[in-house]
């Protein structure tokens, strides 16, 4: 028997800076706004739509995001669709759905201490895969996001670049 599969993959911007939230236990939650542009059409007819999505990082690794992304950055994410549902406080019932990312791919501009280019991915694991450019890697681990600081400089070769 087939067993189903829930993967999502995109590419796109971020429409705004993230928000990094904790639960009740003190776990991270980056809730990231990401925007998709579809184009289709030929000659002078071209179309265009944009799809928001609510994207979610959760623990270090979103912790370390929040660091590093804001908005109009380019990023891939890598991860699987979720929908939830709950009564609010006036106990209407209440829908969301949000992409769980797996792995977040950092594709260039849009960064916070005015670096250009680079890239890189942080996968579920937390590691890191070097891009390039001005892409960074965490270190370490502990309960405070990591500074500018910790991030030092990527030591990778040209042939590690996937693309």
């Amino acid at each position: 028997m087939t067993e189903g599969m829930n993967k999502v993959i995109l590419i796109g911007n971020l429409g705004m800076d993230p928000e990094l939230k904790y639960t009740q236990s003190g776990q991270a939650v980056l809730r990231i706004r990401m925007a998709t542009t579809e184009t289709w059409g030929s000659g002078g007819e071209r179309k265009e739509r944009t799809e928001w999505h609510t994207v979610i990082v959760w623990g270090r690794r979103g912790e370390a995001l929040n660091n590093i992304l804001s908005k109009g950055r380019t990023i891939g994410v890598e991860g699987r669709i979720q929908y939830r549902q709950w009564d609010d406080k006036d106990g209407n019932k209440r829908n969301s759905t949000e992409i769980v990312a797996t792995n977040i791919l950092l594709l260039g501009g849009g960064r916070r201490d005015g670096g250009g280019g680079g890239g890189g991915s942080y996968d579920d694991g937390g590691s890191y895969g070097g891009g390039g450019g001005s892409g960074r890697r965490p270190q370490g681990g502990g309960s405070q996001p990591p500074s500018g600081d910790d991030f030092p400089a990527d030591d990778f070769q040209d042939d590690d670049i996937p693309f």
